[in-house]
This record gives C-alpha cells, structure tokens and sequence, in this order.
C-alpha cells in the first residue's frame, strides 16, 4: 500500500565555486602552479603581472546592478576574516619585490633514460634494442622488472606488431640485466642480490659464500635463522658473518643509486612556507612560487564596457561571454588570495604552538598537537586546517618538514606531565639504536624500559609506534 507524507530536511549544499576554493586550499605549491597556469590558458580574461592601481574592474558596477546577487563569499565556508587580525595575514607575506629567490628542485633525466643510452655499448642488432628499450620501460624506479616475461610479450605484440617468445625476451633481459647500476632488471629482491654479488670483480670466498645464502638459504636469510644457515653450509660463525657483511652491502633498490629519476623530481617536495629564525623570532612567509601576481587583462575589461549598449543578438552574447569571463578571472584571483591567507594564518599558529620546537630543533620539544587544537585558535573549522596540513610542506632551519609531522596526540608520564607521542617515538628509536645487536630488546622489554623512564605504555602501544618508524621486530635486528 502506497502512502504519501510530507517531510522538511534541511540540506546544505556546496556550490561549485566553493568546490573549487576548497580544492584550492588542498592544493601544493607545484600544483597550484599547474592550476594556474591551466586556468590563464584558459581564461583569456586573466593575465600574469601587477595588477594596476586603477581598479578596471570597477566599470561593470554601471553596467550590471545585479552583479552582487550571485556573488560568492569566501567567509560562508572557512569563517569570517574580520576575526582574523590583519597583521597575522599580511605582515610577514613576501612582496614581489622581495629580493629572495626560487625554491630550487632537481630535473634530471629519467632513470630509464639513463639505462637506455647504455645500450649502444652493447652488442645488440635493432630488434634487439627495441625489444631491451621495452623492457627498460616497464623497468620501476627502484630498478625492478615487476611484470612478467609472458605479460610483456604480449604487450609487444599489442602495442609494437612484434611477435617475440619468451625466451628471445629474457635473452634481451640478460643484456639489460648486465647496465648500470648492478641488480637492475631483477624480478625480486633474490636476484638483484645475486646480480650484484656475481657483478663483483673479486670473487672471493667471502664473496662466493653471499652468493650460496642467497641462492641456497634466502628464506633462513631474510628470516635471520642464522643457526639454521650454519647447519645446512658446514660454516663456522666467522664465515657466516663475513658473508652475510658482504649482502648487508649491497643495494635492494638500484634504481636508487641513481639521483632523482624525471618522474620522482616532478613530485620532488617544494615547501609551501618558508620559516626563518632570527634569536626568539619566527618569521613565516609562503614560497614565493606559491602564486604569482594575477591580474584581469586590460584589453579584455574594456571590451565589456564596448558592448554594453549594444542591441543585437551577437553584441549581446558577446557581451555575456565577456562578463563570464571577468567573473570567473576575478572570483579566480580573489580564490587564490584568500587561499593564501588562510596558509599564512594556520601556518602562523601552528608556529606559534610549537615554538619551542621552531627554535631549537628538538624533537623532544614537540607539544600534543590536534587539529581541533588549531582550529580553537584561528577560529576556522577542522577540517579547513586538515585540508591546508595535507600535502603541505614548510622548509626550516632544520629541514623540510610536512605539516602533518607536527600533530601528535598527547601521553601523560607518570609526574602527569603531558607529552607528545612523537616524543615517545623518539625515544623508543634512541632505545632501539643503542641496544646490543646480537640480543635486541623485544617490545616487552622496550616497554619496561620506558616505563622506567616514566612512560605508562602497554606493549601492543610499543608494537604499534615501532611499526609507524619502519622498524622490524627483534628477531629481524638481531645482528652476529
């Protein structure tokens, strides 16, 4: 049985505007710079430069008394700037005459670019090189081929009409195998490692018994069951830690060697602010790459006044065209000013909040951090403060640190001092640095250890922040 009802929701809905402004906020710097620069390709009613003192903009108010009505207002989504202080937004922003320059980043040729131009030392015919330039391309930037030899194969066949077996491809892999640096091309970890062992001029016993671990006991190898390596080769401990010296030198990831490839320069980290000591100050100014001057193009505002009294059909749709245009190039502007703004003010509190950090370097000086903690102060809303933390990078004194480095929950030590967890991290590191190799302390026992130190910290907590710093359980650190 059908039945109908009335029913009353209030619904808020974001426009496409403020979508726009919050994809904006969200943006780094090296994307903001694209965005920019798709959006004055094309908008012909933006342009590069200094805006002009005289406001041509302003002619429209004779033109349209209506503009105001579909007019978006930047405060309906991160609050009204009246209560931001002015001073906060402004007096420490670089001026285009600032004499400070560029962030530099690298640009370097591509680490498959690097393998290819090694090809013309080795004796291949042409079907050959195209078939080791193929390869090379499904090569990743650790080094590895991670794609299989029949995949690949087909893939020729799709994309290049050329009809390979598998086994002319793993003739070609071999020669790709044998570029620099050594272990590139490897299906897995096994094989880049033998590829460097055998790569070596001096085969030396040492030398031949890395090989035999990892050929014949790289599972006991990578699970650390030395004893079992000892039993199954007849070594003694000496011979083992020769050996196993030898593999812990080597590079599990060749590609690294090799710079910064093209692909991983273009996401190389760019800081969005630029924070500078001087004594107990802390001066905070956004890269100046962050967003170059923006203005509304001259000649193009005053086509808009050209056709405002005209009547026909033509005149006034270009009339309409023009006005979009100058709409969307001024709400553009003002977006990335108000962007801007909003970056400087939440950078500037969290400066503030964790200055003790700011001036020393010290980690240990890091305070319990949230985002509702800087929210409170800027009087913005939580999640604007996650969207400006996010993919946000400020370059110290000490380094480039991302935004999000400095929130933290908070622990109470045994005093019921609070304390950040990135402070506890810190400590379990220094704990784990120091402990004795060949006996290395298990989270129970790295758990009474800061307990002792004042720390109330379960072992699951232990595990959980060892995890989050990358460091392997026990068993995996334990050195001969």
């Amino acid at each position: 049985m059908l039945k109908q009802s009335l029913q009353q929701k209030l619904l808020q809905k974001l426009s496409p505007q403020q979508i726009q402004m919050i994809k904006l906020l969200e943006l780094p710097t090296l994307q903001l710079e694209q965005r920019i620069k798709k959006e004055l390709e094309e908008n012909p009613a933006l342009d590069e430069g200094h805006q002009e003192e005289e406001d041509i903009y302003s002619n429209e108010d004779n033109l349209d008394d209506n503009k105001n009505d579909d007019e978006f207002s930047f405060e309906d989504y991160i609050g009204d700037d009246d209560e931001i202080p002015n001073y906060r937004l402004h007096a420490n922003n670089t001026s285009p005459d600032d004499d400070q320059k560029d962030i530099p980043y690298s640009a370097a040729k591509s680490f498959q670019e690097h393998l290819t131009e090694q090809l013309v030392l080795k004796d291949v015919n042409e079907r050959e090189k195209l078939l080791a330039v193929f390869i090379i391309g499904n090569i990743d930037d650790d080094g590895y081929l991670r794609r299989d030899i029949e995949s690949i194969v087909d893939d020729i066949a799709f994309s290049q009409n050329i009809v390979a077996t598998e086994e002319e491809l793993y003739k070609v892999l071999s020669v790709v195998q044998d570029l620099d640096p050594a272990g590139v091309g490897a299906q897995n970890l096994q094989e880049c490692l033998l590829l460097q062992l055998k790569r070596k001029e001096n085969q030396s016993q040492a030398n031949l018994n890395a090989i035999k671990i990892i050929d014949e006991c790289f599972d006991e190898f990578t699970k650390k069951h030395y004893s079992k390596i000892l039993v199954k080769c007849n070594w003694d401990e000496s011979e083992l830690k020769e050996a196993i010296d030898l593999i812990l030198k080597l590079n599990p990831k060749p590609g690294s060697s090799f710079g910064e490839p093209q692909t991983r320069s273009l996401m190389a980290i760019i800081p969005d602010f630029l924070l500078e000591v001087n004594g107990s100050e802390i001066k905070i100014s956004l890269n100046q790459r962050n967003a170059p001057e923006l203005r509304i193009n001259q000649s193009f505002a005053e086509m808009l006044e050209q056709y405002a009294n005209k009547n026909s059909t033509e005149d006034k749709n270009a009339f309409l065209f023009i006005k979009q245009k100058l709409d969307s190039a001024k709400w553009f502007i003002d977006a990335v000013t108000q962007r801007q703004n909003t970056l400087l003010f939440t950078m500037n509190a969290i400066a503030e909040f964790q200055k003790d950090f700011f001036l020393s370097g010290d980690d240990t000086d890091l305070k319990p951090m949230i985002l509702k903690d800087i929210a409170e102060i800027t009087g913005l809303d939580i999640s604007t403060i996650s969207r400006v933390a996010n993919s946000k990078y400020v370059s110290t004194p000490y380094g480039n640190y991302s935004l999000k480095y400095f929130f933290s929950e908070a622990m109470q030590t045994d005093s019921g001092e609070e304390v950040s967890t990135r402070e506890i991290k810190q400590i379990l590191k220094e704990l784990i640095d120091a402990e004795n190799k060949s006996k290395p302390l298990t989270d129970e026992k790295l758990a009474d250890e800061l307990r002792d130190r004042g720390y109330q910290i379960a072992r699951r907590t232990v595990a959980k922040y060892r995890e989050q710093l990358e460091i392997p359980v026990a068993r995996l650190r334990k050195e001969l």
